[in-house]
């Protein structure tokens, strides 16, 4: 039997779905449909904290992201070393932002853990995190 792929759902999916986005949430509708078939799905705090400015309250976000069906993690430790290493590239390379991006713990989680990454943002976890099974249209 072959062993089943956890995939880290990117918030931008979630808010094509969750939204109706009229470009995006037929395609990201079925890739987290196929993602469900093949296996566990997560979400980590950054996730969750990115879609909380959608909803008015927690109930209302937990209802739409229903921890029954989106198994949430916390951010392992060794994601923070790594997105902490990636952030100092990103630096030496011309990037402005002083604390690292939401982009790179979501990517180190993946990575530490070797999570397929269900995501439209293919450029930054591309440059980032070449070897990350990804995803993307």
């Amino acid at each position: 039997m072959a062993s089943r792929a956890t995939t880290l759902v990117d918030t931008n999916v979630l808010s094509d779905v969750l939204n109706s986005d009229p470009r995006w949430a037929d395609w990201s509708a079925d890739r987290l449909a196929e993602a469900f078939d093949d296996g566990p799905v997560v979400i980590n705090p950054i996730i969750y904290a990115e879609l909380a400015p959608s909803f008015t309250t927690v109930e209302l976000l937990d209802s739409a992201v229903p921890a029954d069906r989106l198994t949430r993690e916390p951010l392992p430790y060794q994601a923070g070393f790594l997105a902490g290493h990636v952030h100092l590239r990103y630096r030496r390379a011309g990037g402005t932002k002083r604390s690292p991006l939401p982009d790179f713990y979501i990517g180190a989680h993946a990575a530490v853990r070797g999570y397929r990454l269900l995501t439209r943002d293919v450029a930054r976890y591309r440059t980032y995190f070449p070897r990350l099974d990804m995803v993307v249209p």
